[in-house]
């Protein structure tokens, strides 16, 4: 083989062969590993659009794409970076966890959904358990899907794989499904502490208000273990849900801007929090949650992600 030049805006190397005369280019790494055919620096903008809360159609406008080339992107990045939290995000030193769901849905709301739609999960209200460590601010685990018994204990199972076998406290709301998970596969190293904030009910004119009541005191109450009941708060986790709602755009409330497919919302999470927890510097830290907890070293880039395998 002799070198035959070069081709492209950057200078791919060609080759040919003096048996055969035939030509080839040497193989280039492509996004994720995968038939991504754009270049690395659209692929890196595209992503960057998505996780600043962009929609699906102003990103294919601002970047020039088809929208079915950013939602194919959308679901091959965010498939990547779920498995790459879940590879990473093993035994982490923590020591407050607050745990609490985000309300969203899929297609439409669940009292609108048909009588042959009652059973499909895939379709109607989603709900988002977010795991947040107070003071790092790290999300140790995530998880979508309807709010049962049987998604807070997958829920509570990724957050026993992502937390070190280490003493720590946990704090929850009110739902009744915590209590038992976390007793079962947290006793032996969680102190589980229960807040419910009570708020004032108000009806005006004949219709129950929208937004929340003026607030009236918060409720602590011992779960498990030997909690600081002192100590004990969702605030930290309860304000991350209004983060997700400002920069995924599929969160955004009373707009159009909601999920058709539970696949392309699953992949939309999976993106945020790998930017939350290992690309975006937080203001009160000053650095990203992956650096504050000694899962890595620097700030991660797209660029960078696109090549890790």
């Amino acid at each position: 083989m002799v070198k035959a030049g070069f081709y492209g805006e950057k200078k791919v190397q060609r080759w040919k062969c003096q048996q055969c005369n035939k030509r080839f280019a040497e193989p280039q790494a492509k996004p994720f590993g995968t038939d991504v055919r754009l270049p690395a620096e659209k692929v890196a903008m595209i992503l960057k659009c998505l996780v600043e809360g962009n929609s699906v159609r102003s990103t294919s406008r601002l970047c020039d794409v088809e929208k079915r080339t950013v939602l194919n992107l959308l679901k091959t990045a965010g498939d990547y970076c779920e498995r790459f939290m879940e590879r990473t995000l093993r035994d982490v030193p923590v020591k407050e966890l607050a745990l609490d769901e985000c309300w969203s849905y899929v297609q439409k709301k669940e009292g609108h959904k048909h009588l042959h739609e009652k059973d499909d999960d895939s379709i109607g209200d989603q709900y988002v358990y977010i795991a947040l460590e107070r003071n790092t601010k790290l999300v140790v685990a995530w998880h979508l899907g309807k709010r049962n018994r049987d998604n807070t204990y997958a829920f509570i199972s990724k957050v026993r794989k992502a937390t070190a076998n280490e003493r720590f406290e946990i704090a929850t709301d009110a739902w009744p499904s915590y209590i038992p998970e976390i007793d079962l596969q947290l006793s032996d190293r969680a102190n589980h502490s229960v807040v419910v904030k009570v708020y004032e009910h108000i009806v005006e004119e004949g219709r129950e208000r929208y937004s929340p009541g003026r607030f009236v005191r918060v409720e602590k109450s011992v779960g498990s273990g030997v909690p600081d009941l002192g100590r004990a708060s969702t605030s930290h986790v309860e304000r991350k849900n209004g983060s997700l709602r400002q920069w995924c755009k599929r969160l955004t409330r009373l707009s159009y801007a909601f999920s058709k497919k539970k696949e392309n919302l699953r992949a939309a999470l999976a993106l945020h929090f790998w930017y939350y927890n290992f690309a975006r510097i937080h203001s009160s830290i000053r650095v990203t949650p992956a650096q504050e907890s000694q899962v890595t070293d620097h700030i991660w880039n797209f660029e960078e992600l696109m090549s890790t395998l």
